[in-house]
């Protein structure tokens, strides 16, 4: 683990500085957590070699593209025939966001 330790003043000072309203056993709890994590941290940095470069996946990653293709769907009418409403050759669904939003 790290010789840095997180202490209960500031994950107080942190929860501050992000307007949360923290408990002073969430507190305790917070700062055992994040110290956890930086010891963590602090023992991945011991392990990181300069000559291994950084990766987001342990196993090389490509995208798999195919070609855009028109190709034939159901009929406007079958579909739309199966929705619970219509209206104006679309589905109607309720409104989610008022115009506020």
């Amino acid at each position: 683990m790290s010789d840095t330790r997180i202490s209960r003043d500031d994950v107080a000072h942190l929860a501050r500085l992000a307007r949360l309203a923290v408990t002073d056993d969430e507190l305790d709890l917070f700062a055992g957590q994040l110290d956890v994590i930086l010891g963590s941290v602090a023992r991945v940095r011991e392990v990181a070699a300069d000559d291994i470069p950084p990766t987001s996946h342990a196993v090389p990653m490509t995208n798999v593209y195919r070609a855009d293709e028109v190709r034939p769907s159901l009929p406007r009418e079958a579909v739309l025939a199966e929705a619970p409403e219509v209206e104006d050759d679309k589905f109607r669904v309720p409104r989610i966001l008022t115009e506020e939003a």
